[in-house]
């Protein structure tokens, strides 16, 4: 009788859980058996593994054979745990030494000829193997440099099936036949759900910032382009709603050149989601730039916070984490679907419990709004001639909920471009590279001042500590004041007015919010002109 294990990991939505894959032959009739929850694609893995044992030059054990997944409780799915199934049945029918693979976490499908395929997922994966200490793990040549971002963990890119044998046996390690240069590398089909980019708003190259678009495109719009740099600062939701052709999606879109880089522990984050939802570009396994994600108004509320059939998969909320959701068209959303966007907006992450399990996937992101004032966008130009009834204008505007506007920090009326403006009169707007500058430095001192907190941004920061540990200059809440006396804030809105003035402060250079400071972000949050400058070198 001959038994080995060794590990693999199953992944419950960007998290993961270690799994240990045991083989056990006893005499009997020849049968290959699979237990531990499996799903349709691991149990299709028996011929697999057969199929590619023996193409690899090893014997096939004429035994009955059972293998078990532990523990069996946790549903396990994909075809990552067939490089971990072989090494265990080959362990068990000696041909490597059980002993080498005990300690090993091994990831990757295989092909019938043997080759190691890529799967998705591998960044993770490995992360749970090292939280539940394991410091060597095995997987496709390909997506080693992704594994390789983990810390403290040996890596070992294998291209076949053979290879792994030669290394665990110390023979000869035979060299594979790499892919001709030009040809289209079929072995990476696995790392790219298709349509993956495109149906999310999520290309590739959409968060490289050679070459991306540029604020100085904008014409006039600066308290738009105020509103961006405080948001971007500061990480404040934004809605920016006017007529059409008012450049409200040209302003979104230019959002992600302003903020900063990521840190190594966002990358990592954002990397982990991306790699799961296969939307990672082979040959570039870290993600430096904040992700900027666009679906259409037509999405579900699925597509949004994430879903699917078995074990949810993450939806455009945490595609965005760490980076930008913009919803055009706002109230073109479905209402389930936008009123599903308040728990992470608080939150940052989102809770999804279905028939197969409960996932947690991270979700804390910029929410961008655009909207128009009415269905035909005219309602707010003088003598445009819009013939929305009252009523109708109404219902339109009521789409966007009382408790999602009520978590938006920014407000901001669009206005139409003037001629001026439009024909370079007023002369270019900042850059990018420039407002990104300030950005970056208002960032730094946020974070000195929250360098012993959890937090990392002002809109993280808790409505107790700001009434309590962050206090603005004496007086300077006597406007904010009156208008919860009004009826204009309410308790949830204070707190996001003084997150907004801490930006403002932040970006003026300020040790605490002034008298200005707070008016500024009062107005940014109510639209009421509080009567103060835009910004420095810009006009109101």
């Amino acid at each position: 009788m001959g038994f080995a294990r060794t590990c693999s990991v199953a992944l419950l939505g960007v998290e993961g859980v270690v799994v240990e894959v045991q083989a056990d032959l006893e005499p009997g009739v020849a049968a290959f058996t699979l237990v531990g929850l499996p799903d349709k694609s691991l149990s299709e893995s028996r011929d697999r593994v057969r199929a590619a044992i023996v193409n690899s030059g090893a014997e096939w054990p004429q035994k009955k054979l059972t293998v078990g997944l532990s523990p069996a409780s946790v549903p396990k799915g994909g075809s990552g745990f067939d490089l971990a199934v072989a090494a265990a049945v080959l362990g068990a029918a000696e041909r490597i030494d059980p002993r080498a693979i005990a300690d090993l976490v091994l990831i990757g499908e295989l092909g019938l000829d043997g080759r190691v395929r890529p799967v998705r997922g591998i960044l993770p994966a490995v992360l749970a193997a090292a939280d539940a200490g394991y410091r060597q793990v095995v997987v496709p040549e390909q997506t080693a440099g992704e594994a390789a971002l983990v810390p403290g963990v040996s890596v070992l890119g294998v291209r076949s099936l053979r290879q792994l044998i030669a290394v665990l046996t110390d023979e000869p390690v035979p060299e594979e036949e790499p892919t001709e240069e030009g040809r289209p590398d079929a072995m990476l089909a696995g790392l790219l759900v298709p349509g993956a980019g495109i149906g999310t708003g999520l290309a590739p190259d959409s968060t490289d910032p050679a070459g991306g678009p540029d604020l100085a495109d904008v014409a006039g719009q600066h308290r738009a382009r105020r509103a961006l740099e405080v948001a971007a600062a500061g990480s404040h939701h934004l809605l920016l709603s006017g007529p059409p052709g008012a450049g409200k999606t040209m302003l979104a879109e230019r959002l992600p050149g302003i903020l900063p880089p990521l840190t190594r522990q966002e990358s990592l984050e954002v990397t982990a989601v991306h790699s799961v939802a296969g939307i990672l570009p082979p040959g570039e396994p870290l993600v430096r730039r904040a992700p900027y994600c666009a679906p259409h108004h037509s999405a579900t509320m699925q597509s949004l916070v994430g879903g699917g059939n078995g074990l949810p998969r993450p939806g455009a909320v945490s595609l965005a984490h760490r980076g930008i959701l913009f919803l055009d068209e706002a109230p073109e959303f479905s209402g389930k679907a936008l009123d599903a966007l308040r728990q992470p907006l608080e939150s940052g992450h989102v809770v999804i419990a279905r028939a197969a399990g409960v996932v947690r996937l991270p979700a804390r992101f910029l929410l961008a709004l655009a909207a128009n004032p009415c269905p035909c966008g005219r309602h707010t130009l003088h003598g445009a001639g819009c013939e929305c009834p009252a009523a109708l204008v109404r219902r339109y505007q009521a789409r966007l909920s009382g408790p999602l506007l009520d978590r938006v920090d920014l407000r901001v009326e669009v206005e139409p471009v003037t001629r001026a403006d439009l024909l370079g009169q007023g002369g270019r707007g900042e850059t990018s590279a420039v407002v990104a500058a300030r950005v970056r430095e208002a960032r730094a001192r946020a974070a000195a001042r929250l360098a012993d907190t959890p937090w990392g941004v002002n809109s993280e920061i808790p409505g107790h500590e700001l009434r309590t540990r962050y206090l603005a200059a004496p007086g300077a809440l006597a406007a904010a004041e009156r208008d919860i006396e009004r009826g204009l804030l309410t308790a949830r809105g204070v707190d996001r007015v003084l997150r907004v003035a801490w930006t403002v402060a932040d970006l003026a250079g300020h040790d605490r919010p002034d008298s200005q400071d707070i008016a500024l972000a009062l107005e940014l949050r109510t639209g009421v002109t509080r009567g103060v400058p835009v910004g420095a070198g810009e006009r109101a």
